[in-house]
Formats: C-alpha cells, structure tokens, sequence
C-alpha cells in the first residue's frame, strides 16, 4: 500500500499551526471544526455528482479533495490515519450487514 495518505496525513498535522494567511489548512483550521466539517460535506457531494455525470478523471479528483478534507477533519479531531486503518481491518472478512446490526446493539 502506498504510504502517500500517511504522508499527506503529517503535512496537513504541520500545516495546522502555519500561518493561515500563507496555508489552506492553517485557514480552515482557523475557522473551526464545524467549518471543516461543511467543506468535508461539500467535497462529499462533488464526489456523488463527479460519479454520476462526469468522466472518471473528475471523480478521481473530487475523490482526492474529499480524501484529503477527511484527513483535516481527523487531524483537528486528534484522530490518526492509523486508528482509522485499524477499525477498518477489524472489519476485513465481516459482512457490511452483520458490521451494521453489531454497531445498533
């Protein structure tokens, strides 16, 4: 697996105490968790309509900026790319239905 979410991961922890004149993710930082959260949303709904109309070029794109505003959320939560990683291979081999049903108990 190629290691480019985990760097990306620590440019963005280093980029949030930068000077938000001078970087996007000291600026998003600066304008609060639910600030990222709206613009993680938007990227969101970019992803569905690159997916629904466009060509896969567009859906790889919007695909990367919602990776990335993801992993500005978790960086401002304090939650690792690796705990993330972790929860989903504890998953591996569990149906996506029986996954959902444990999670409702």
């Amino acid at each position: 697996m190629s290691d480019t979410l985990f760097r990306l991961e620590q440019t963005i922890r280093a980029r949030r105490a930068a000077d938000p004149s001078t970087s996007y993710v000291a600026k998003l930082t600066a304008r609060g968790r639910a600030k990222i959260a709206q613009k993680l949303g938007e990227e969101a709904t970019e992803t569905i309509i690159a997916a629904l109309s466009e060509d896969d070029k567009a859906l790889a794109g919007e695909a990367a900026d919602l990776l990335f505003h993801l992993l500005v959320l978790l960086a401002d939560r304090g939650v690792a790319l690796a705990d993330v990683l972790a929860e989903l291979d504890a998953r591996e081999g569990l149906s996506g239905l029986a996954e959902k049903a444990a999670r409702k108990e």
